[in-house]
Formats: structure tokens, C-alpha cells, sequence
């Protein structure tokens, strides 16, 4: 049996996979191999480097820390100053890098995890997925996670990636190519909510995003094949705030994300042992 983590993208809702992962270690499920995307991607790169339960105390730190917060933590005059500038984005990277920096060290390879890594991005040249598995670490990292609009691309050589979302936002097929037979998927609660017909103009950009993030999942979970078991894991629901256009940018939820998905995911795996 050849266990994959499963870690998809999802903003400040990827706090989740931090609960879910602690109900994995404490249920002794340990992987073999990790893919991710854009939080996803940050996530399961702590886990590769260090696949005990020890990362999650690592996660726990890094959520609550002042650097996580400044990531997004601009005020909104300030984010707009920074568009004017820029015409592309209204973050700064640099607190990102930093932090990823300082948790998973600035010159760390892939080929220095204990668990085979891999992370998705979209190349803006190619207008292509990219999987990233070898050479340095933080670049790829970065460039799975560089949302448009609000991180500018990451330009890795002569190519320019922005967030693995866009191209597969739970790569659960890209776990079952490399080979895992048991994929436990770490999503982060969009899954769970129902989408409906828009009955507002404001409802048809969100719908229309759902389709397009879910789609490529919904196709993958059908087509999973015989003899691979895949476990969709809880994420405890979403927070109050959660539907707002600015949610992505709130960290006032995080503990209670992380305590609702290790609760959900233990009696998930309860009642499967």
C-alpha cells in the first residue's frame, strides 16, 4: 500500500488540512507521498519535510504567527496604492517568501524531503499545468500559491506561474499517477457546500467559479481506479464569513477551522478502522 496526501487549494480555509493532518498522525497514517496546490502546496511541503506528527506543532506556529498575517495583512488603502504601481497585483511577496523561508528553509530542494513532494502551478506562457518535484523548493512553492490579483506571478527561469488552482485545485488524479493506492484528500470545505442556480447577478461570477475550481475533481473522483481507495476528509464546516469576497484575507478563524477539522476527521477515521 502506497499512501498519498492529498492537499488542495483554498486560501486561509486551507487551515483545515492542519486538523486533518493531526487526526492523521494520531491515527498512525503516515504518507508516502504528498501533492498540492496552492495552500495545499505550502502545507504538504512541511509535511514532506518533515512527515511526524511534530509538523503539526510547525503548522500550528506558522498559521498563528505574525508573519502569516502580513501576508494578506495590508490594509485595503495600501493594497490599492500597491495596484496603482503594479497593474497586476495588490500584495507584496516578500512576506510569503519569508515565510516559507523560515519554515521549510531558504536553499531546500526537493530532493531533501523525507517524502517525495509535488506541487502544481499554472505557466502563464505554456497556458499549462506544471508539476514541480526537483530543485528548489521555495521558488515552486511560491509559484503554486501566487494568486492572480493578489500575489503578482513568480517567474521561475524565462516562465511566469500563478496559483496550481486555476489548472486542478484538488489534484487527487495527479496522487493516483504517482503511484498511491490509499489517497486520504485534505480539501478545504467548498466540496461540502451545495451550488445551486444563481438567482442574483452577483451569484453568477461565484457559481461559475465553483464549476470551474470543482469540475476536474468531480471527473477524477468518478474515473478513480479499481483497487485505489480514496477518503475525502471533513474539513468541520465552514466559518461565518466564508461566502464574503474579502474572506480569503481573515485569520481570525484559523483555530477554529483547524479544532472543527481534527474533530471531523477523527470520527471520520473512527469509523472507518
Amino acid at each position: 500500500m502506497t499512501v498519498g496526501f492529498v492537499l488542495g487549494g483554498g486560501g486561509v480555509r486551507g487551515a483545515v488540512q492542519v486538523g486533518m493532518l493531526q487526526a492523521l498522525f494520531e491515527a498512525g497514517i503516515r504518507p508516502d507521498t504528498v501533492v498540492g496546490t496552492s495552500i495545499g502546496a505550502i502545507n504538504g511541503a512541511a509535511v514532506a519535510a518533515d512527515p511526524t506528527p511534530s509538523v503539526v506543532e510547525t503548522l500550528l506556529q506558522a498559521w498563528a504567527s505574525p508573519a502569516a498575517a502580513a501576508v494578506y495583512g495590508d490594509s485595503w488603502p495600501k493594497q490599492l496604492r500597491r495596484l496603482a504601481r503594479s497593474k497586476t497585483h495588490l500584495n507584496d511577496p516578500a512576506p510569503l517568501r519569508g515565510l516559507l523561508e523560515e519554515m521549510l528553509g531558504a536553499d531546500r530542494t526537493f530532493e531533501q524531503l523525507d517524502v517525495p513532494l509535488a506541487v502544481a502551478a499554472a505557466c502563464i506562457e505554456r497556458t499549462a499545468e506544471r508539476w514541480f518535484d526537483s530543485g528548489p523548493l521555495i521558488p515552486a512553492v511560491l509559484a503554486s500559491s501566487s494568486v492572480p490579483g493578489v500575489l503578482p506571478p513568480t517567474k521561475i527561469g524565462d516562465e511566469h506561474f500563478v496559483d496550481g488552482g486555476i489548472v486542478n485545485s484538488i489534484p487527487l488524479g495527479e496522487a493516483v499517477d504517482r503511484g498511491a493506492t490509499t489517497v486520504y484528500v485534505l480539501q478545504v470545505g467548498r466540496i461540502e457546500e451545495a451550488v445551486v442556480a444563481p438567482q442574483k447577478p452577483s451569484d453568477v461570477a461565484r457559481v461559475s467559479f465553483e464549476i470551474a475550481r470543482r469540475h476536474r475533481f468531480t471527473r477524477e473522483i468518478e474515473r478513480v481506479p479499481e483497487g485505489v481507495a480514496v477518503h475525502v476528509l471533513p474539513s468541520g464546516g465552514p466559518a461565518p464569513g466564508d461566502e464574503k469576497l474579502g474572506s480569503y484575507r481573515r485569520m481570525d478563524a484559523t483555530r477554529r477551522r483547524i479544532d472543527a477539522a481534527r474533530e471531523a476527521t477523527r470520527a471520520y477515521l473512527e469509523a472507518r478502522s
